[in-house]
């Protein structure tokens, strides 16, 4: 299986979402697109044109099962 190339993957179709737990009141929020193959992209849902974060799927399993385990908590 090819590796996709995460700096110049087309997002052009991506399909944002934001998290269940941003709540409605314009909130720090972060969106996430899990739709384009092989890369899990997450940018800042008040800046929408602006820089892309791109992780390989491993790496956002990583980061999210530190986050469930409390390794970032301070």
């Amino acid at each position: 299986m090819e590796t996709p190339d995460l700096i110049h993957a087309d997002l052009s179709q991506a399909v944002w979402r934001k998290s269940s737990r941003s709540g409605g009141n314009g909130g720090n929020c972060v969106e996430v697109a899990t739709n384009v193959h092989g890369i899990i992209a997450v940018r800042d849902s008040k800046d929408r044109s602006g820089p892309v974060l791109r992780f390989a799927p491993a790496e956002w399993r990583a980061f999210l099962d530190g986050v469930k385990d409390g390794e970032f908590d301070h």
